[in-house]
């Protein structure tokens, strides 16, 4: 079995957990999630924590329990604190700007790149240059900022496009006659 399926997940006092036949809900101060559930893992609640562990003694089950678990706890601390992205814009003429749920780009191209933000993922744009993508779903906010980075992903010669705010980009070296 999996060694991260069987550290259970902390559940802090303003969470509420409900699990059902097939899915799981967390509700908590900033919104709720749910997710549904394979049959292969058992999730049980113990006072103030959630175990999981395999349905069976299978090689799939045990692996699924980590899968889950690890799920499970991206849910719950996104509806505690919220996950956030942040990309940054190099280059010249490179801007960015949100206007409700979509955000505007320039990027060098010679239209307008318009981004729509799917439900639940809010953008702001504290510089032109900057771009800081919101929301409690980990995966949702780490898709649209993958969706949005590769716009125009950073050229190795120069560094010019999208890039994640700790992302080191090697730049190469030019050709030598």
């Amino acid at each position: 079995m999996s060694r991260i399926g069987k550290m259970p997940v902390a559940l802090p006092e303003k969470v509420e957990v409900t699990v059902g036949h097939a899915e799981i809900s967390v509700k908590g101060p900033l919104g709720t999630l749910s997710r549904k559930l394979t049959p292969r893992v058992k999730v049980s609640r113990v006072e103030n924590r959630l175990e999981f562990s395999a349905a069976d003694n299978s090689r799939q089950a045990g692996a699924l329990s980590g899968t889950v678990r690890a799920l499970v706890a991206n849910m719950v601390v996104g509806v505690t604190r919220g996950f956030e992205k942040k990309l940054n814009l190099v280059g010249v003429g490179y801007r960015a700007q949100a206007q409700g749920d979509r955000l505007n780009l320039a990027l060098g191209f010679s239209h307008p790149v318009v981004h729509a933000m799917p439900p639940g993922i809010r953008v702001e744009t504290p510089t032109q240059t900057e771009i800081v993508i919101k929301g409690l779903d980990r995966q949702l906010v780490g898709q649209v900022a993958a969706e949005i980075r590769a716009y125009r992903g950073p050229e190795p010669y120069k560094g010019k496009g999208v890039r994640y705010a700790n992302e080191q980009v090697v730049i190469k070296e030019t050709k030598k006659k």
